[in-house]
């Protein structure tokens, strides 16, 4: 009889821990779903600066590509070549365009 009690007292105390944190988790369910959806529809100061810096780096790549490009298109217009001086005009307004949304690097 002793060895039958013995389970039949410490079995709530162990189950009663269980129902307890079912009874948190479930009570704290609306607040952590809440929460993750807030989470996923912000984005973060490092995020932005980020996605910033990835941009600028897009940018600055855009204007070294044009800078080449009219670098080329100028020695070709000088050699005479009447399409590559257009080309060339054509490069300059775009890298005038692209070039105020490329900050300037402070001399040091």
């Amino acid at each position: 009889m002793r060895s039958a009690l013995f389970p039949a007292l410490v079995l709530p105390l162990t189950l009663g821990g269980c129902l307890a944190k079912t009874v948190v988790d479930v009570a704290t369910a609306p607040v952590r779903i809440a929460s993750k959806g807030v989470d996923l529809a912000t984005t973060s100061q490092s995020e932005a600066d980020e996605k910033r810096g990835r941009a600028l780096r897009k940018r600055e790549a855009k204007l070294g590509d044009l800078q080449r490009s009219y670098d080329r298109q100028s020695k070709a217009c000088v050699r005479g070549n009447q399409g590559a001086c257009d080309q060339a005009r054509t490069t300059y307004d775009e890298i005038q365009a692209l070039l105020p949304t490329v900050p300037v690097e402070p001399r040091r």
